[in-house]
């Protein structure tokens, strides 16, 4: 088939990898989102698959929207049969959608329609989920709710971040995508319907979301810092700035602390929850770099009594 590639991260890459590998397909094009401000000096950048399809040689469309009319004019010039996307950041309008006259076919990293959204991988860590996955479907004008063409799965592991997670799930689905735009092809594959109950749905995380609890127990504590590392990072408050804790232990045989005490030992530093304390291992103050956990305390000495959050 002659295809369209949609995709903006580092975690879309693998996916247009395997495609470009398959040798059985052409990837006509690719489209992305518009190269945006990044570090210190907010210089615009183009995404990791705008920058990957340069160096391959292939077109790059940049629409602000899929619904801008010289983009829908080009990609009917290119006249795709399908339209594989991963992580591209925008909906596609029904405009757009009926161009290819296969459609679009969207790798999501869950098991649908378990966490349905932006941020699946994110929630589920944070849910306590098991296991989790990837799905290709049929992409409709609902949110993630398209038939299902196949699924791969994943053991959720007990260090698990995010990050972890996300990187495992974009190499099995890229294995997943390319079978699919084969199964399409060939007639192999029919979309199979989800069902309509055990819908959950996954947000973007907000800064907010990142917050830690201290009251809470301290399996839902590290289950926010794993879910959200590397982004969008959770923190606390200490002394009235934040505090990003990007690594921690659990510490079950620590007990007595009150929620959010800290206290430090030469080579640890514990903190209490609702249930059992917890060993902070690494942590980022506010414009400063990571650290580990036992420095930093050191460097900021702390006073007996003293608590992490507001």
């Amino acid at each position: 088939m002659r295809l369209v590639f949609a995709g903006t991260p580092e975690v879309a890459v693998p996916a247009l990898d395997a495609l470009l590998a398959s040798g059985r397909h052409e990837v006509a094009a690719v489209v992305t989102r518009p190269d945006a401000p990044a570090g210190r000096g907010r210089r615009l950048v183009a995404s990791p698959v705008a920058q990957h399809a340069a160096d391959e040689g292939i077109e790059v469309l940049r629409p602000a929207h899929p619904r801008d009319p010289e983009f829908q004019e080009r990609l009917r010039a290119i006249a795709p049969d399908c339209c594989p996307v991963v992580a591209y950041g925008a909906l596609i309008p029904r405009s757009a959608l009926d161009i290819p006259r296969l459609g679009w076919v969207n790798l999501h990293f869950s098991l649908l329609p378990a966490w349905r959204g932006a941020a699946p991988v994110q929630h589920a860590l944070m849910a306590g989920d098991e296991a989790t996955g990837a799905s290709t479907f049929q992409i409709e004008e609902g949110l993630d709710s398209g038939p299902v063409f196949g699924v791969v799965t994943e053991d959720i592991r007990t260090r698990d971040t995010s990050g972890d997670l996300l990187t495992r799930l974009a190499f099995a689905g890229a294995g997943l995508l390319a079978a699919t735009m084969d199964g399409i092809e060939d007639g192999s594959l029919r979309g199979v319907p989800q069902r309509a109950d055990g819908v959950t749905l996954a947000p973007k995380l907000t800064v907010e979301d990142a917050r830690l609890d201290w009251h809470a127990p301290a399996l839902r504590v590290d289950r926010v810092v794993r879910g959200c590392s590397p982004a969008p990072g959770a923190w606390t408050v200490f002394r009235g700035e934040r505090l990003k804790v990007r690594q921690l232990a659990l510490a079950p045989t620590h007990t007595g602390l009150p929620p959010g005490a800290v206290v430090a030992g030469k080579s640890h530093v514990h903190v209490g929850t609702g249930s059992h304390a917890v060993e902070l291992q690494w942590v980022q103050p506010q414009g400063k770099k990571p650290m580990a956990a036992a420095d930093w305390a050191r460097g900021v000495r702390l006073a007996p009594g003293e608590l992490l959050g507001d």
